[in-house]
């Protein structure tokens, strides 16, 4: 048997479940000694606000150099490739062993493929029985772990859920919530490269190992091929760039593989710039989009590169986007209302993928989940402690930096500006609280992407969210504070 890899390069590989369960489970609404002076409530009931906030100008035209650009694509790249140094979240695909060892696949499903101690309940509120549970655990398949399986690496061909079990049901901690699935963990998108670990009793999942996470998907949403065809797929240019919330390519009878499918912010295709102007795709002659690459699978489960077409009426780039205050701003309202979407279900997204896909956008790498964003080494950190001050807090509050992240135990914000006397954060969550003008707290389900001020939100009558700030980070260059 093949030795296990270093501990460092472990270490990166190591599952994120239990970090992500901790991380989304707050993002739905933050556990939060003084509380700040009630405010007047303002547009849709919200402390503060003013309908006029809710665009992007009025927050850009407040900043003295809102187009300077942050950090450019040499300084990204070379942040992205301390990312991948320093953080033992990020997975280095390119350096899994060719035969993976079975104590390591057994380690990685063990660490997130824990069969559940507590009480859970299906859709419809009945208890979920020890019979399902214990079908769930024996889809698993550990005992068809070989000594030595060789890796197998492909390419995601359709938005796809990852999960901590082999299954679509869906379950819950108490009875009518049915909007956090325990077994949901996060999800990728068509193009992400993944390292295939081992496949379910049924045939039907794959544990998978992608940049930033390692869980169970659907087989059916991978196309399996050589190292060469998954690590040379949009290596080089020209690319498109999502830089909507989402975007659609056309509608094709021909070729329904790549037809409606749904691309997320940030994600980069290849173009296929020698498409002969004549000749149609799918169908479809491409003058009114632009001729791009896909993944698709074929019925034999391999990778295929296919054309197809992005209209242009979809919100795109020819690369990254400039990182710059303005863009930053831009790119966060264009996921405003969006439904939350706990570990990116309903095709949405949650707290740490809000900020993940705005900052995949300018081409920047961050961890998935809250909890390894917010202590990441690769970033500029401030950290607290429960022995900081208020002062210290509040005085960090007063530096804060448009697209700056602020975490609470579970919870991402980031910074939009200073309006009314308040900071501003825009937010992926599913509620908050703060006084009213007669001095009683009371909640909002926001349930989505909002912009709410910081100051007043408050998770208890005597804790608010800065008595729980734990970290702040700021991508910026090193040196920079």
């Amino acid at each position: 048997m093949l030795a296990l890899p270093p501990l460092s390069q472990r270490r990166r590989f190591a599952p994120l479940a239990r970090a992500l369960i901790l991380a989304t489970a707050l993002c739905a609404g933050p556990a939060f000694a003084l509380s700040p002076p009630p405010v007047a409530p303002g547009y849709a009931g919200i402390i503060g606000l003013e309908e006029a906030l809710l665009t992007p100008q009025p927050w850009i035209s407040r900043l003295p150099n809102a187009g300077a650009v942050i950090l450019d694509r040499a300084a990204i790249d070379a942040q992205n490739a301390r990312m991948r140094q320093l953080d033992a979240s990020i997975i280095d695909l390119h350096k899994l062993p060719a035969l993976l060892p079975q104590v390591l696949v057994r380690e990685q499903i063990n660490g997130i493929s824990k069969a559940p101690t507590r009480a859970l309940y299906d859709v419809h509120g009945k208890q979920v029985t020890p019979a399902q549970l214990q079908a769930v655990t024996a889809n698993l398949g550990l005992d068809a772990i070989p000594a030595n399986r060789p890796i197998q690496y492909g390419l995601v061909v359709h938005r796809a859920a990852l999960r901590a079990f082999p299954t679509e049901l869906r379950v819950f901690s108490s009875q009518g919530d049915t909007d956090i699935d325990r077994f949901q963990e996060s999800a990728l998108f068509p193009g992400d490269a993944v390292a295939v670990l081992h496949e379910s009793a049924d045939g039907k999942w794959v544990f998978v190992a992608s940049e930033r996470y390692a869980a169970w998907m659907e087989k059916r949403f991978i196309g399996v091929g050589s190292a060469e065809q998954v690590f040379g797929y949009g290596a080089t240019g020209p690319y498109r760039v999502i830089t909507a919330g989402k975007a659609f390519t056309a509608h094709t009878p021909e070729e329904p593989r790549v037809s409606d499918l749904q691309l997320e912010m940030g994600v980069r295709v290849p173009v296929l710039a020698d498409w002969p102007v004549m000749d149609p795709v799918n169908g479809q002659q491409a003058h009114g989009g632009h001729v791009i690459q896909l993944p698709v699978r074929n019925d034999d489960g391999s990778l295929a590169l296919v054309p197809a077409l992005l209209p242009r009426t979809q919100e795109s780039a020819s690369d990254y986007l400039p990182l710059t205050q303005a863009n930053l701003i831009t790119q966060a309202f264009k996921f405003l209302g969006e439904r939350y979407g706990w570990g990116h279900s309903y095709d949405t997204r949650d707290c740490s993928g809000f900020v993940s896909e705005i900052y995949r956008s300018f081409g920047v790498l961050l961890p998935r989940n809250t909890s390894a964003q917010a202590i990441s080494p690769a970033l500029n950190r401030v950290p607290f402690t429960d022995k900081d001050s208020k002062a210290k807090r509040s005085d960090a509050i007063a530096k804060l930096q448009v697209g700056d992240l602020i975490y609470i135990p579970g919870h991402v914000m980031m910074m939009l500006g200073e309006a009314n006397g308040m900071t501003w954060v825009i937010h992926d969550t599913s509620g908050g609280s703060w006084f009213d003008a007669s001095g009683k707290r009371v909640h909002a389900s926001l349930n989505g992407v909002s912009v709410t001020p910081l100051q007043p939100m408050m998770a208890s009558d005597t804790v608010s969210y800065i008595d729980r700030m734990t970290n702040i980070q700021r991508i910026r260059l090193q040196d920079t504070k």
